[in-house]
């Protein structure tokens, strides 16, 4: 699928969609919680989907109730041997070690940039859990056989804290004979760690003890309760609204409804760099209100929040003077280099764009140019060039838009609900 962005004035309100990060961990509490769980506004992108996909191959039953799903679980409990990730991360990193819950032989695949992904962190942490493990030299497939047995254990996190986040949902829902800890080094993105704690907890799974993200301690006084009922929410995604939100500072006048402002989820910080950029932003607990306006150089660290960089790049183009964003390194393992080609995207629409050690310096303010632009299949780098494409000098064209299936399907339908004239 290729789309057509045409410079737009946008203006409307638009209710933002449900949290994938959410969603996901969501799925995997109410499989390894057993009970019976309803999820409402449950998401329904290509992540999501395959989620739901993986807990029905895990043992839980589905059933879709209007616009919510109920789901009932006895536990981790394989029904497929095979397990398909799709292109989730997420999904492919926490439910490994979810999966190594089972004394069954469980292989997990991926499809698209996942299978390029490195998975290679459970080389040595399996064996110490006692669960066997084999992968295609660090990266999927995986082939994993439980049942995992928690104990004491020390892991480097350096390179994603979705590792940490499957161990901990595993360790949440076992028994332990004693006291057990996760001892963590080089976390990086804690914001997510506290979204799968306030999940972990809403589930009334075992919630450790947290050592200022250094060590993470379960009491073995905890035991599951029986068939309990969850009743869960899935909040508005603070990731898709980061580029609703830059739409409205560089190309109108537009409310966005469904964001939780006391959410733990990393993306809330986009309001930080908003306002330190200038923008007109009015925030009350059920909406947020942004307008266009002119715009100045802003400096943000994003080590914690790395899937902020797409829209922050588009809204530097549109800042006076050098943006600077610091934490390129998180951005290697992504479904593309984002840094490589955030850099080769903005720079065919005039945007230089230098890489300085961790550095990302965006030089904004000038005129965007309107380009023949491609995905790399990578659903933010879509996104982040449709929202810059809004204020260019002339049309752009995006190859392979399909990606934003991955996270944000309805991105382009809500773009032209706010006036954006977009072409498929």
């Amino acid at each position: 699928m290729n789309v057509k962005i045409h410079p737009s004035i946008l203006s409307g309100t638009i209710h933002t969609p449900a949290s994938k990060s959410m969603m996901q961990r969501a799925c995997a509490a109410a499989l390894i919680g057993e009970g019976e769980t309803t999820l409402s506004n449950p998401g329904k992108s290509n992540d999501d989907q395959s989620a739901i996909s993986i807990i029905q191959n895990l043992g839980a039953e589905i059933e879709y109730i209007g616009d919510q799903i109920k789901i009932k679980s006895k536990g981790v409990k394989p029904v497929n041997s095979n397990i398909e990730c799709g292109e989730s991360g997420l999904s492919s990193r926490m439910f490994s070690s979810i999966a190594a819950l089972s004394n069954k032989r469980i292989t997990l695949n991926g499809s698209g940039s996942l299978s390029r992904r490195p998975m290679d962190f459970f080389d040595t942490i399996f064996p110490e859990l006692s669960v066997e493990f084999n992968s295609n030299e660090g990266k999927l497939p995986l082939t994993i056989k439980g049942p995992l047995k928690p104990k004491d254990i020390t892991i480097d996190a350096e390179l994603s804290s979705q590792f940490l986040t499957g161990l901990l949902m595993a360790y949440s829902a076992s028994s332990l004979p004693e006291d057990t800890c996760i001892t963590v080094n080089n976390l990086k993105s804690k914001p997510y760690i506290d979204l799968t704690l306030s999940v972990i907890e809403s589930f009334g799974l075992n919630v450790p003890m947290n050592d200022n993200y250094e060590k993470f301690t379960f009491k073995s006084s905890f035991h599951l309760p029986e068939q309990k009922r969850v009743q869960h929410t899935i909040e508005g995604d603070w990731s898709s609204a980061s580029f609703l939100l830059v739409a409205g500072a560089i190309a109108g006048n537009i409310v966005i409804k469904g964001l939780d402002l006391f959410s733990a989820q990393a993306d809330k910080a986009i309001l930080q760099v908003l306002m330190s950029s200038g923008c007109l932003i009015s925030i009350e607990t059920d909406q947020i209100e942004i307008r266009k306006t002119s715009l100045i150089s802003f400096y943000f660290d994003a080590t914690d929040c790395p899937d902020l960089f797409p829209p922050l790049v588009a809204l530097a183009a549109y800042c006076d003077g050098k943006s600077v964003i610091k934490g390129i390194d998180r951005l290697i393992h992504k479904e593309s280099n984002r840094s490589i080609t955030l850099q080769e995207e903005f720079g065919k629409m005039g945007v230089p764009i230098l890489i300085q050690d961790d550095l990302m310096i965006i030089d904004g303010g000038g005129e965007i140019n309107g380009a023949n632009l491609k995905s790399h299949a990578d659903h933010r780098i879509v996104m982040a060039c449709s929202i810059a494409a809004l204020g260019a000098t002339s049309p752009s064209s995006i190859e392979d838009a399909m990606a934003i299936k991955k996270s944000y399907p309805d991105f382009f339908e809500d773009l032209k609900s706010l006036g954006a004239l977009v072409q498929i």
